[in-house]
């Protein structure tokens, strides 16, 4: 999946002139935490958060004290070194970006201009739905070999039960180097004969364990 398929297109944007109590209204309007900073050719210049806000406004109870701190423009207070992202980008990989550099968004820029957002809650959205977590199922997790072939042996299991596949998602086994941990969701509620079926088949079914039956 790539960033131009959860990005939002439609983006709030203030000018380095703006104020800070320009930025608070379009926040608080919006119900946004984010806004990038943009010069006349739609060119991201900066980025403003909510956090960013919080450190510059004044106290809501020292406010009226503190009146000309709101008019400052933002680019006294914008990050000026701004991460951007592709729309052709593919989400795992920005995913990681999010991580690595502790950011909580990712304005997409095309030939140099603003074209839409992506933040940790649409990551996490997306998330959901690759993972059918939303939907009607049950997960099953299993210890198996790394080695080809292994997710076959397991979707011929599933097939056989006539029970159909959501998702999967495959990540190591920090014990072990030889073994990876598969996570399959099944559009079934009741997940039982499935199992009893991977067991039987030699898969080490590690969720759920349910009890009386083998491992």
């Amino acid at each position: 999946m790539i960033l131009e398929e959860i990005m939002k297109k439609k983006v709030a944007t203030l000018k380095p002139s703006n104020s800070i109590e320009e930025a608070i209204l379009l926040m608080e309007g919006l119900k946004i935490r984010h806004v990038p900073i943009t010069n006349e050719e739609n060119k991201v210049i900066g980025l403003v958060t909510d956090r960013d806000i919080k450190e510059a406004a004044p106290s809501i109870f020292r406010r009226e004290e503190h009146i000309e701190d709101l008019q400052k423009p933002l680019d006294t207070i914008m990050k000026k070194d701004v991460i951007t992202g592709h729309p052709l980008d593919f989400v795992e990989e920005t995913a990681a970006l999010f991580y690595e550099q502790k950011i909580s968004c990712l304005p997409i820029v095309q030939e140099s201009r603003l074209v839409g957002i992506v933040t940790e809650t649409d990551l996490l959205y997306t998330l959901v739905e690759l993972t059918g977590a939303h939907q009607p199922g049950s997960q099953i997790e299993i210890k198996v070999p790394n080695k080809t072939g292994t997710l076959w042996e397991i979707a011929n299991v599933v097939r056989n039960r006539k029970a159909n596949i959501q998702s999967v998602l495959v990540y190591p086994d920090k014990q072990d180097d030889a073994y990876k941990i598969l996570v399959i969701r099944v559009q079934t509620m009741n997940p039982v004969g499935l199992i009893h079926d991977l067991k039987a088949a030699g898969h080490h079914v590690l969720w759920p364990n349910i009890p009386g039956m083998p491992i």
